[in-house]
């Protein structure tokens, strides 16, 4: 994975310069710089979504990536244009509770704050197939609490195979999260439960606490600590399923965390 991008992000004192939005970032004019009264913080961006192509994994009844060209750049048409299907559960990607409760809210229909926010990552890698609290509590902060998002590195590296040994929470390891006041959890493996689960448990507590999920996360280059997740899903009102473009963003007013960490 690239190293994580940095953003300048500029600012002036003066509440009557102008300031210019280009390419995600803010910067005062030019002709209106006061060199005196100029701020400059840089933030750092790490992408925690895996790539998307006909080539990613995904579970054996899912609707693998696969692209087709309605439309070419040629004499007569100026553009192209392409038409996907893949199921919502490929990458990067939310589950709705419409997913794992019958009758329960499409992924359109729900509230998007889950999914914007402070979150800590936490690192439980090689742990076995169940996640269990144990594995998380070295992360809580000296009163015992955590950030409302908690996203967890299980992988040493994020699979591209197609596996079903992989590592999931077990079902007492959402509740204890909703105790503590998480309403989001996030995980790089390809779901919450075992790949052989009938019952869905831990889907189950995320539905009996009203949590919301992230599932196939890309953590490899992510050291443990507190950022900002952005991750938020289409608007697709009838879907069970969203993709998402999961990005983490350091926090300005905490020390920039590094761009890996050494593993166990």
């Amino acid at each position: 994975m690239p190293p994580p991008i940095v953003m300048l992000m500029m600012a002036a004192a003066n509440p009557n310069v102008p300031i210019t939005r280009t390419s995600g970032s803010f910067v005062v004019e030019a002709e209106d710089i006061d060199r005196d009264v100029i701020v400059s913080i840089a933030m750092s961006l790490w992408d925690i979504s895996p790539p998307i192509s006909t080539a990613t994994p995904c579970f054996p009844v899912d609707t693998a990536y696969s692209q087709r060209w309605n439309a070419e750049i040629g004499p007569g048409c100026p553009v192209n244009v392409s038409a996907i299907t893949l199921s919502p559960h490929l990458g990067a990607h939310a589950d709705a509770p419409l997913h794992y409760g019958a009758g329960a809210s499409a992924i359109g229909r729900l509230d998007l704050s889950p999914f914007l926010g402070p979150c800590r990552v936490i690192h439980a890698i090689d742990q076995g197939l169940l996640i269990t609290p144990d594995h998380l509590a070295h992360a809580l902060d000296t009163n015992g609490a955590l950030p409302p998002r908690v996203l967890v590195r299980t992988c040493r590296s994020a699979p591209i195979v197609w596996s079903p040994l992989f590592s999931a929470f077990a079902p007492e390891t959402i509740a204890w999260l909703a105790g503590l006041g998480v309403r989001l959890v996030g995980i790089d493996s390809q779901s919450v439960d075992p790949a052989d689960s009938k019952t869905l448990k831990s889907h189950q507590q995320l539905l009996k606490h009203d949590m919301r999920v992230l599932e196939n996360l890309v953590l490899d280059d992510v050291a443990e600590g507190d950022y900002e997740l952005i991750a938020l899903p289409l608007k697709l009102v009838t879907a069970d399923a969203s993709p998402v473009r999961a990005v983490l963003r350091s926090l300005s007013s905490s020390p920039k965390p590094s761009a890996s960490s050494p593993l166990p």
